[in-house]
């Protein structure tokens, strides 16, 4: 009761204490909570209609798709610009899909697996055509061979026996759930656009109009006086005019994504005279140790060739092409002194050791023979490769081993090109190329043993062993540092723009621009890594006449600065940004009421060319296509309307304000095109088409309005 008592007589004071310490729970909790979401927010790649998408999901995308681009391709690696591609198609696909789900809750679109399951039976979509599981008897996709290799992967999965095979059967797996979530939101996309269609009606009155646009045509007289025979500086155009006519067209200047404008000075660092007298020295030393019959290899290796020496016997096309060109009008034995090819910048000696005559493409079976020990895996392989020799079967024996024996083709795409192929890899493929059809050969490797029976052999082809010494023209650390000295100084003393462009040239550099730029793009104009630039370029603290600090880009022979010149947010562009294209709409517009006085009371061809218009006929203009005018070069879709809504013989006595000029018309004749019939079915199929092309369109539409928010720029 004391303690009642207590709590009572200080229950203000306690309060208190209590209200600050919920105070200090709620604010922890709400610090934390912020904290979480910034983070959240800071690994954030985009976000599309509300739906966002993390560094993580985006890069497992990414790699899902390059994956399957290397198992289509037989591609080890991509380049950084077929990687950047990939990013680009990615990000594309997110965003079309995260639209298109939208649209499709709302109209309750779906696709259900019996649909799936459907359009597999059919087995001709041309994404299932791409797939292992085409039955190469009927020419389709055959789902029961798919059903039987589900089974045996998820046998696999539970019982790995063989490393190798459980790993290709995993990346086939892989492939089959990329082309099965693509073909469903294919099978998607398609459901909507039917639906937008048919929304655009075909029918027989539409039909026979376009029919008529199409094929009813005009031969003219036709009447024109350029804008350009009328010189700018006779035109005067006021603050108004611009304001007006920007008024009058401002949709025409919304964007629906940010971009700015920069003004950058970029300075390659290049070999000096010195860096290349030191490489033409290695060269040469190449040259003569090769000459001498020195070990190819350790050349090659000493002298940090671009192109490792396997010893493997390629194709002349496995080399770079300025390899090529020298190699197929070599002799054995020949080594070539150093020499420059300026495509990719690099000096060059060749070695062309061997030439020989090989099958370019080989069919094989094998057994993989492994074992607790060397000797075993070789007695084994041994009792294998005696009963094959007897006769033996040799899928038989393989499924007593686990494996399915069955054959398949080696081709030289597989392995030329390669880079660092070991003693092992090396074995096989000689053992694969030199092996007559149905010999049978026990090759004994590192791991265990391989008994290989070649099937056949085909596409003969001349090849070549070569040793390549390939060096970039590089600059040295000095050159560099030289360079680096001179650019960072160069940047220190000059912050402002002003000082920018005012003073390159005095140290030999120029001051670039790139207007419009936006986040989407993966780089500064037109240079590698320049990653740290961009996120400079788009940051919401960099304000117009900013300079950035020193950037080294490129492959490390870049050095970059840039300055802010322009910020463009979403919505519509200020006037000032637009003024050139707004100027250009305006003088057109001045220069044709000019044109359209100076035409006025004209009542016929010869009038008109008597108040300074060029007569020329015009044959075959119909409704459907824009006439084309050689004399002014120019498409007239204006002109198309107006000799369309003119009878025959009659002269239009409207001015016709054109692209290029302003435009009398005499219809000399009119008639329909030779050889054609009213098919109204065909007809209307073809309108269906422009209706599907429409539905594309309003997708675009969609995906400018869908609040797209790409922050791929600070991430990759």
């Amino acid at each position: 009761m004391a303690a009642i008592g207590k709590i009572r007589k200080n229950g203000g004071f306690l309060i208190i204490i209590l209200g600050f310490a919920l105070f200090a729970f709620i604010a922890e909790e709400a610090f934390r909570s912020c904290e979480a979401s910034s983070n959240e927010k800071r690994q954030q790649v985009g976000e599309v209609l509300g739906k966002k998408i993390s560094v993580q999901e985006f890069q497992d995308l990414v790699d899902e798709y390059q994956e399957v681009i290397k198992m289509t391709q037989g591609r080890d690696n991509l380049s950084e610009d077929e990687l950047n591609q990939v990013k680009d198609q990615v990000w594309n696909t997110f965003v079309s899909n995260t639209i298109l789900a939208d649209e499709a809750e709302k109209l309750g679109l779906t696709v259900t697996d019996a649909e799936l399951q459907n359009i597999m039976k059919q087995g001709t979509n041309p994404m299932l055509m791409q797939s292992p599981f085409v039955n190469q008897q009927t020419g389709r996709f055959d789902a029961s061979m798919l059903t039987k290799f589900l089974a045996d992967y998820k046998a696999m999965q539970s019982n790995p026996q063989n490393a190798q095979m459980a790993e290709q059967y995993k990346k086939i797996y892989d492939y089959w759930k990329f082309i099965e979530k693509n073909l469903r939101q294919q099978t998607l996309a398609q459901k909507y656009q039917s639906l937008l269609s048919h929304c655009l009606i075909s029918n027989p009155v539409s039909a026979k109009m376009a029919f008529e646009g199409q094929n009813e045509e005009s031969d003219i007289q036709l009447a024109s006086i350029a804008y350009s025979t009328i010189n700018d500086n006779k035109v005067t155009i006021t603050d108004a005019d611009l304001k007006a006519k920007y008024k009058e067209n401002e949709a025409m200047y919304e964007q629906y994504v940010e971009s700015r404008d920069i003004k950058y000075v970029d300075f390659q660092v290049l070999a000096s005279a010195a860096d290349r007298k030191a490489l033409m020295a290695t060269m040469t030393d190449a040259q003569k140790q090769l000459q001498a019959g020195a070990n190819p290899a350790d050349v090659v290796r000493k002298a940090q060739s671009q192109i490792q020496y396997t010893g493997i016997a390629v194709s002349s096309k496995a080399f770079p092409m300025d390899i090529k060109a020298k190699i197929d009008s070599m002799a054995v034995g020949q080594t070539t002194a150093p020499f420059e090819t300026a495509m990719d910048n690099t000096l060059n000696v060749i070695k062309l050791v061997s030439k020989v005559s090989l099958p370019d493409s080989v069919e094989y079976r094998q057994i993989q023979v492994g074992a607790a020990t060397v000797d075993a895996a070789r007695k084994t392989a041994d009792s294998i490769y005696n009963a094959i020799k007897a006769g033996g079967d040799f899928e038989a024996i393989a499924k007593k081993y686990g494996q399915e024996g069955k054959s398949m083709w080696m081709t030289g795409a597989m392995y030329e090109g390669a880079q660092g192929i070991d003693a092992d890899t090396k074995s096989f493929i000689e053992a694969l190329v030199n092996t007559g059809a149905g010999e049978v050969k026990n090759l004994q490797f590192s791991q265990g043993n391989v008994v290989l029976q070649i099937v056949n052999r085909k596409a003969m082809t001349d090849k070549y062993v070569a040793a390549v010494v390939k060096h970039t023209i590089d600059f040295s650390k000095g050159t560099y540092s030289a360079a680096y000295n001179k650019f960072s100084q160069f940047v220190s003393e000059n912050q402002t723009l002003e000082a920018l462009e005012k003073n390159a040239a005095k140290y030999g550099f120029k001051v670039a621009e790139r207007r419009n730029m936006v986040n989407s793009e993966h780089n500064v104009a037109g240079i590698r890594a320049t990653r740290e630039a961009m996120k400079w370029v788009f940051d919401a603290k960099t304000k117009k006449g900013d300079v950035s600090p020193l950037y080294e880009c490129g492959n490390n022979d870049h050095l970059l600065v840039v300055a802010l010149t322009g910020v463009h947010p979403v919505g519509v562009r200020d006037l000032e940004d637009v003024k050139d294209i707004v100027k250009q709409e305006v003088l057109i517009d001045k220069k044709f009421e000019m044109l359209e006085k100076k035409l006025a009371g004209a009542n016929s061809i010869a009038a008109a060319k008597a108040k300074g218009a060029q007569v020329t006929d015009v044959k075959q203009v119909t409704f459907a296509a824009p006439a084309f005018i050689p004399t002014l070069g120019a498409s007239e879709p204006a002109l198309s309307g107006a000799v369309a809504a003119t009878k025959q013989g009659q002269f239009c006595k409207r001015v016709i304000k054109g692209n290029a000029g302003a435009y009398m018309l005499q219809v000399v004749k009119k008639s329909k095109r030779q050889g054609v019939k009213f098919d109204q079915k065909a007809v209307e199929t073809q309108l269906q088409q422009q209706a599907l092309q429409a539905a594309s369109m309003f997708m675009r539409e969609l995906n400018m309005k869908a609040k797209v928010v790409d922050n791929r720029y600070l991430f990759f």
